[in-house]
């Protein structure tokens, strides 16, 4: 009977589990077991009050066919029957009743109001609910009319006066069929519900083991901590993380305790500043950097933290990824100290040429040696600068004296000096200037500049084509414009064009010599005259660079 009978398929009180987890042989005694004990209550009221009824044949039979019906309900393997089988035990209750009835109505009315139980099993058990709603009217009326019937007296009011009984009864028969069939289609649902939630769980299950997988495979520190702070999820690498700044005398740091240090890799990180501080207090940020540890395990990382939403748009917490760039970052402090230890080198020798052309010039040489000198003392002056420039940029320094100068002649004079270099690759190099465009810059430091995108465009235009230099004057600012007709450059490398010793592909393919110096110091000596530079690019098209300055700086 694991149908939800309408009082026994939930979780009754008067039972130590729920009513389906008992065997079938069980849950039958249990269905029975009402009516049996209220004709053993019946029994003891008719022998303590009416002891001649006790000798009637009927109501005997009625007390033992109860004994019997019991005694089947354990004794018959119900589980080795066609299911429904059990249904037979409420059908021999209404003749049970209907002995009881005739044998003690004499002395206990109201015996027949026993049949409610077997109406009650028959339209709680959910099996053939037409069928029972029949029994529970027509067995109460067969109680009533069938001894009738035998006894041949009887009268047209007899049979309406027994009517009430099986109205009655039908009436609790479809009150218990309406309840039953809720609950029915209440357990179907939850069933539904339940395997709903079942299968959501195994896909949960699924996907937290496929990310825990990703996660202690990744060669990345993740963590991940909820709006106090408290951490919800670490993977393998930033649990080794988290032992290398744990001191080395505390078992169990807090977060002020780590060893977190700056770019300096000495002086401690404050606690507010500290990647997980920062990300618990909301903040989102990409590429910090710190060291981790100390000594010589110490690692230096860079850290990225996003914050994570509740569904209603506030913070519920974040996610902190440290990525391990100890290599790149000592690899750029070797190259910075190869550049400065290099630089250093270049000085002395060209402190050296500077100081013997100016001998050279001072002993009136003839005018053609002359402007070779010139050429020399230019030439080796703009190395001076870029050597010096190269230690700036290093320190993170670059000085600009700006003054007023006609930055048209600058131009000229800067494409004139690259003619011949335009002339020996087959490049056609135009100015396009005012008569006079006067600003207050450093005259030397936009030389410079220029000189370094004329080159450039000149250079990465190895099959011929065209450079035009062209200078104006646009909203307060001077804006100059080299376009060639060269390689170009694709999205990707127009956007790294100005980081430091970086080279196109496409360049490093054909060999054309440099080192991806001359445009990050374009860009610092732009700047520091307040300006901007940008570059638009088409691989096999050409490229234009312009830059901006002030006429007049602050």
């Amino acid at each position: 009977m694991s149908s939800p009978v309408a009082w026994s398929s939930g979780r009754i009180r008067l039972f130590k589990r729920p009513f389906h987890e008992y065997r079938l042989t069980d849950r039958v005694a249990m269905s029975q077991m009402p009516l049996f004990v209220t004709s053993l209550l019946t029994a003891f009221l008719v022998w303590a009050f009416f002891t001649e009824t006790m000798s009637n044949p009927l109501f005997v039979t009625f007390l033992v066919s109860q004994l019997v019906l019991m005694a089947l309900c354990y004794l018959v393997p119900w589980d080795r029957l066609p299911y429904t089988s059990f249904l037979t035990i409420p059908l021999l209750d209404f003749v049970s009743i209907a002995l009881g009835r005739e044998g003690g109505q004499e002395s206990l009315t109201g015996i027949s109001l026993l049949a409610v139980f077997p109406v009650i099993w028959l339209c709680g058990s959910g099996y053939y609910p037409r069928a029972a709603l029949w029994l529970s009217f027509l067995g109460p009326l067969a109680i009533i009319w069938v001894p009738l019937l035998l006894k041949g007296s009887y009268a047209p009011q007899d049979f309406a006066r027994s009517l009430l009984l099986p109205v009655m009864m039908l009436g609790i028969g479809v009150s218990v069929s309406v309840l039953t069939l809720s609950m029915m289609r209440q357990q179907s649902q939850l069933e539904e519900k339940d395997e709903q939630l079942r299968a959501n769980l195994r896909t949960s299950k699924r996907q937290e083991e496929l990310l825990n997988t990703v996660l202690e495979t990744v060669h990345l520190g993740v963590l991940a901590v909820d709006a106090d702070g408290h951490d919800i999820l670490m993977n393998r690498k930033q649990r080794a993380n988290h032992e290398l700044a744990r001191p080395r005398d505390i078992a169990d740091p807090n977060e002020s305790q780590l060893l977190v240090f700056g770019a300096d890799r000495k002086t401690p990180v404050p606690v507010q500043e500290r990647p997980v501080r920062r990300a618990v207090l909301g903040e989102t940020f990409t590429d910090y950097l710190v060291w981790l540890g100390e000594g010589k395990e110490q690692r230096a990382f860079v850290t990225t933290a996003r914050a994570m939403k509740d569904s209603e748009g506030g913070f519920a917490g974040s996610v902190i990824v440290f990525s391990d760039v100890t290599d790149l970052v000592n690899a750029l402090t070797a190259k910075d100290d190869f550049v400065s230890s290099v630089s250093h080198e270049f000085r002395t020798p060209l402190t050296s040429i500077l100081g013997y052309v100016e001998i050279l010039l001072a002993d009136e040489p003839e005018e053609t040696q002359r402007g070779m000198l010139e050429i020399i003392r230019r030439n080796s002056e703009r190395l001076l600068t870029l050597v010096s420039d190269l230690l700036s940029s290093r320190n993170g320094q670059l000085i600009v004296t700006p003054h007023t100068v006609d930055v048209a002649d600058l131009v000229r004079a800067s494409v004139s000096s690259a003619m011949p270099r335009a002339a020996a690759a087959g490049v056609v190099l135009e100015a396009r200037t005012p008569g006079q465009l006067e600003a207050k810059v450093d005259s030397a430091r936009i030389s410079q500049v220029l000189d370094n995108l004329v080159s450039n465009a000149i250079k990465y235009s190895p099959d011929g084509g065209k450079v035009v230099v062209s200078l104006a004057r646009e909203d307060g600012h001077l804006v100059c414009r080299v376009s060639d007709t060269g390689m170009g450059m694709s999205p990707e490398d127009s956007s790294e064009v100005f980081a430091k010793f970086f080279r196109t592909s496409s360049v490093r393919r054909t060999a054309i010599p440099g080192v991806g110096l001359g445009l990050p110091i374009s860009k610092a000596i732009v700047e520091a005259h307040g300006g901007t530079i940008g570059v638009e690019s088409t691989l096999g098209e050409g490229t234009t660079f312009t830059f901006r300055v002030p006429v007049s700086p602050s």
